[in-house]
């Protein structure tokens, strides 16, 4: 009976594992990020026009197209009428890199001009209040645990 079972030597954790599914690959090539630097894919063309306004707010707010001798592992075929050579492209998409430094002030810039949106907005609603009928009321409610006060 015990001639029939199988040796612990000859079941191996690769014998009973999952066979490896296929998936699709990525859009867009993924990048080795250096520190200090933020990374962003910018639109060049839409439907094979080329979106010149896109691309040139985008490279005086600071952003640069990055060089494919600088990251090898994204590099895609390139174009051969690109006007960016020796970029990493893909779809009409260009990689772009600024310092993180500016990505900050410009997510500090934007989070201001929303901020003071929002206390204008705020202003102008609330100028319309009359006390004799409120837009809000303020409701002051009071939790408590427990059984209450004891004596």
């Amino acid at each position: 009976m015990a001639e029939n079972r199988i040796s612990r030597d000859m079941d191996t954790r690769e014998a009973s594992s999952r066979p490896k599914s296929w998936a699709p690959p990525s859009l867009l090539p993924e990048v080795n990020q250096e520190p200090g630097y933020s990374y962003r894919w910018i639109r060049i063309s839409t439907l094979g026009t080329p979106d010149v306004n896109n691309i040139s707010s985008k490279l005086r707010e600071g952003w640069e197209p990055v060089k494919a001798s600088e990251h090898p592992e994204a590099f895609t075929m390139a174009d051969p009428n690109s006007r960016f050579k020796d970029s990493i492209e893909s779809g009409g998409l260009i990689l772009c890199k600024t310092p993180s430094e500016f990505v900050a002030q410009r997510t500090a810039h934007y989070q201001k001009l929303t901020e003071d949106n929002v206390a204008s907005v705020d202003n102008n609603y609330m100028r319309e209040n009359d006390p004799r009928m409120p837009m809000f009321k303020d409701k002051k409610t009071q939790v408590t645990f427990g059984k209450g006060l004891v004596k």
